[in-house]
């Protein structure tokens, strides 16, 4: 009994993760709309991606509404306000209004966003800074608009908007740029990353680094040069060998 328990159990396989399944099917599932987007005209893919993001902005802004639907300012009954006020009342209920604005005001601003970005990436060829922050102008002027935050002076505060939601977006481009790029440093050392990593000498890299012995350097190496940056004997002789006998490392 003990071994027929055992080879049942030997035969089952681990359950996998539910998050891991969704992740996979959500990822296939967007290849596959990706791949037909790719071959429909520029107002199609326009038009299914405007309303695919509007779709899940509004979801996320309905959430938001209902998360805090104690925080709608309203203005007291029986007051008239004069219109810097009730302005000043509409702003706030377009950042803090319930489910249903919450959700329009969301829709709105990711569908335009996503149509203007899919547009210009389609024209343009490429998806830089201009063609974000672009976007993010339209989406601002469109969200200022439906949203109602901008009072009497609509069009002075749309364009305020789109301005403002178009440096915000600029400037989280350039940023996202900066950590997803590698370091310059990282470029200039492949090869000899390569080469000590196949000696077994990978503690050495900061010492080429600090003698700013890049890639373009190899066919140079020399021993005092190696000795300059406190790379002992024994190690100085296996990357001299190295560099001499492999025709990569010595080509210029």
């Amino acid at each position: 009994m003990g071994e027929g328990k055992q080879g049942i159990m030997a035969v089952q396989l681990p359950s996998q993760n539910p998050i891991e399944q969704f992740q996979a099917k959500y990822n296939e599932l967007a290849s596959v709309v990706k791949a037909w987007l790719s071959k429909q005209s520029l107002p199609v893919e326009a038009a299914f991606v405007t309303a695919a993001s509007a779709a899940q902005g509004g979801v996320i802004g309905a959430i938001l509404g209902n998360l805090s639907p104690d925080l709608q300012p309203t203005p007291p009954p029986g007051v008239n306000l004069d219109p810097n006020a009730m302005a000043t009342f509409n702003q706030a209920q377009a950042l803090t209004g319930g489910p249903l604005v919450q959700a329009r005001n969301f829709a709105v601003m990711t569908g335009v966003n996503a149509g203007i970005s899919c547009v210009l990436k389609r024209v343009r060829g490429k998806e830089d800074v201009q063609s974000s922050m672009a976007a993010a102008f339209g989406s601002g002027v469109m969200y200022s608009l439906v949203s109602g935050m901008g009072g009497p002076d609509v069009v002075p505060a749309a364009l305020t908007s789109g301005v403002f939601f178009a440096l915000v977006q600029g400037g989280l481009f350039k940023l996202g740029q900066q950590f997803s790029q590698p370091p310059t440093e990282d470029t200039q050392y492949v090869k000899t990353r390569s080469l000590l990593s196949g000696l077994g000498l990978e503690k050495y890299e900061k010492n080429f680094k600090r003698g700013l012995l890049t890639d373009t350097t190899l066919p140079l190496l020399t021993d005092s040069a190696l000795k300059d940056v406190s790379i002992p004997p024994g190690p100085r002789l296996l990357i001299l060998d190295q560099v001499h006998r492999n025709p990569d490392f010595r080509r210029k």
